[in-house]
């Protein structure tokens, strides 16, 4: 399938675009780590700072950052004013651990298994929201099962979990998750097209999804 992102209109954008990820990085994960990947593509800022606007902007509790590959979520999240003391980041692998480590090293950077997530966390913590950009689609489905029982447990009824996917239709893992979908957004100015979910655990109404159509900006 052939996807047309608004913005890029030019080879040169597109050529300026790939310059700007890290050298060699991410697509020498992807090519050792394919489904763990899941993309041809770093995510966008304009994608990373919709994600972000969703984290509650008060409570108690840890932000927690799943998958952050080579950070641009993570940076939204420090943007978005979420303290560096209350954010988590948790990244399987080496390279991006040692990248991240690197960029922020104001941060606490976990190298781990989304899917021991409760061992991973400091001893009594809360959580109040999830930020992940797993490729739920693609890993295997036990471990997707165990991924999501574990936001099961850790979310009290003011915590959210955000997630993305490049499925637009309805992906089988939100048949697992037991939580209330509270937000939709298509952003169709990322490479490719993703969709952004909300989710609680408490009953709230599901607003229609919105579709986001706006020219695509520099990517990282």
């Amino acid at each position: 399938m052939m996807y047309r992102v608004p913005g890029f209109g030019s080879a040169q954008r597109l050529s300026d675009y790939f310059k700007g990820l890290a050298p060699g990085l991410f697509l020498r994960e992807l090519c050792l780590r394919p489904g763990a990947v899941g993309a041809l593509c770093p995510s966008s800022r304009h994608l990373a700072r919709h994600m972000a606007k969703q984290v509650p902007a008060s409570g108690d509790g840890l932000v927690v950052e799943l998958g952050a590959g080579t950070g641009v979520v993570t940076q939204a999240l420090l943007d978005s004013g979420v303290p560096a003391h209350r954010l988590l980041v948790i990244e399987y692998s080496g390279p991006f651990v040692r990248r991240l480590r690197k960029r922020f090293p104001h941060l606490n950077v976990v190298q781990g298994n989304a899917a021991d997530l409760r061992r991973l966390l400091p001893p009594e913590a809360r959580v109040r929201a999830i930020v992940s950009s797993l490729p739920l689609c693609s890993l295997p489905a036990p471990m997707t099962h165990s991924i999501l029982e574990q936001w099961q447990h850790l979310l009290h009824d003011n915590g959210v979990a955000i997630q993305f996917t490049y499925n637009l239709r309805r992906p089988k893992w939100k048949n697992q998750l037991r939580a209330q979908q509270t937000g939709s957004k298509i952003i169709w100015a990322n490479l490719p097209p993703a969709n952004i979910s909300t989710f609680s655990f408490k009953t709230a109404k599901l607003p229609a999804p919105r579709h986001e159509h706006v020219s695509a900006e520099p990517y990282r």
